[in-house]
């Protein structure tokens, strides 16, 4: 997908701001049963149709609205995914702003978690 040019200046400063890691980091994080929140902020049409094993769904659309709800705790570790690591930057740098303090954008997104042969889930997964 061709983003535009206003889009990724958006992100690149989002990016600037926030934590990254790997899909690799992720699933060992995951494999080492570490406790974290592993949101994917995708649609629901995209969540619906595969997401990572164990994923909670919370659509980029209601994050900010919703994610107090969810996931009251501030210093809950929480990984955001997406297609392909650019809504979840963003949706990172928004919970960085609302006070979430260990927040992650997994880079790569989605299609590097397929990529990489991790697990997947399709349907609705977790609430």
């Amino acid at each position: 997908m061709k983003h535009n040019p206003g889009f990724l200046k958006l992100v690149g400063e989002a990016k600037q701001r926030i934590k990254e890691g790997t899909v690799a980091e992720v699933k060992a994080k995951l494999d080492r049963g570490e406790r974290f929140e592993l949101i994917d902020v995708r649609e629901d049409n995209e969540f619906m149709k595969d997401h990572a094993k164990g994923a909670r769904h919370i659509g980029r659309g209601i994050l900010e609205r919703d994610i107090e709800t969810a996931i009251p705790d501030k210093q809950t570790s929480i990984i955001l995914y997406c297609g392909g690591g650019y809504r979840s930057a963003l949706a990172a740098d928004s919970l960085r702003q609302m006070g979430y303090t260990n927040v992650f954008s997994m880079d790569g997104g989605i299609r590097a978690w397929r990529e990489a042969g991790y697990p997947l889930e399709q349907g609705k997964g977790q609430k």
